[in-house]
């Protein structure tokens, strides 16, 4: 029997005036092979120390800071107490900036995907959002905060499933201006229609349909092959791991309540705009009347 998803993270996705009550699942595992560090002599597990670089000497994490470094060799020196009160405020939302192209974001900023799924019954309006982006052929561009980190992140319908799908800021991608590219287009890159032909030709014989089943991780696989031999050979060492400290579990706040009251809120907070903004004696006039400009804090939701 499969074992459930454990929800990482409880919230709502909102736009404008609605909340859908989701939570996070991980959507991705890693895979790869984490080679531990081990005595040799005595089969002991080896760790890390911290160590000044200058000294070589072992130091107490009582007497490290944290800096950054500004300019070469000079740095600025932050307590904890600054940064704590530079983390973002955390919202339990992804609050949905803008709607863009499903097309118009480049692979290069996808960083790591999450599953959405409803919560609180929140089925019918989840898959309201969800159609909608089917049939309009949008995806929604959000922030969202997981822990302390403010995350940009795009939510994209995968089948049945909504997939938050965390980005790179935008300083964070590289340009590729000073790479030696050929030029765009075949005639400027001087392309032939014969080498052209042929391409498409080897394409078209190596053209299949998408199985991730059908590519493994061959270094894992033959490691592990390895790791497997040896256990039946009896070609084993006992580690005894130091007993560590028991951490306790990040707690989940459920704020579905919340999220109502604020909706309420929200909603009344609009209809009084609305009110104060009515003309109680509108002019007779040929040119019809502009709008009253909406509150800087209202519309600046709405643009990214």
């Amino acid at each position: 029997m499969a074992t459930a998803s454990r929800v990482l993270w409880k919230g709502a996705i909102s736009f404008g005036l609605v909340h859908i009550p989701v939570g996070l699942h991980t959507a991705s595992t890693e895979q790869g092979i984490n080679f531990d560090w081990l005595d040799k002599r005595t089969m002991d597990p080896v760790g890390y120390k911290r160590i000044n670089k200058k000294t070589g000497k072992e130091i107490d994490a009582a007497n490290i800071v944290k800096g950054i470094e500004y300019e070469d060799g000079r740095y600025v020196i932050l307590s904890a107490d600054e940064i704590e009160s530079s983390f973002p405020q955390t919202t339990q939302t992804i609050e949905i900036q803008r709607f863009v192209n499903a097309g118009d974001i480049p692979f290069v900023y996808l960083e790591r995907p999450y599953y959405v799924a409803p919560i609180n019954k929140g089925q019918k309006v989840y898959a309201l959002l969800r159609e909608t982006l089917v049939s309009t052929g949008k995806v929604g561009l959000a922030k969202v905060v997981i822990q302390t980190k403010q995350h940009l992140a795009v939510l994209v319908p995968s089948g049945p499933v909504l997939v938050l799908n965390l980005l790179r800021w935008g300083d964070e991608v590289k340009g590729y201006d000073d790479l030696d590219l050929p030029p765009l287009g075949t005639k400027e890159a001087r392309l032939t229609p014969n080498e052209l032909k042929m391409a498409r030709q080897l394409v078209e014989e190596m053209t299949g349909t998408w199985d991730p089943q059908d590519f493994k991780d061959e270094f894992r696989q033959e490691i592990m092959q390895l790791v497997d031999k040896k256990v039946k050979a009896g070609a084993t060492e006992t580690v005894i791991q130091p007993a560590e400290a028991a951490s306790g579990g990040a707690e989940i706040i459920d704020l579905s309540e919340l999220l109502a009251r604020s909706l309420k809120g929200r909603a009344g907070t609009d209809t009084k705009t609305k009110a104060a903004a009515k003309p109680t004696a509108p002019a007779k006039s040929s040119v019809a009347a502009k709008p009253t400009p909406r509150k800087p804090g209202v519309s600046a939701k709405r643009a990214a």
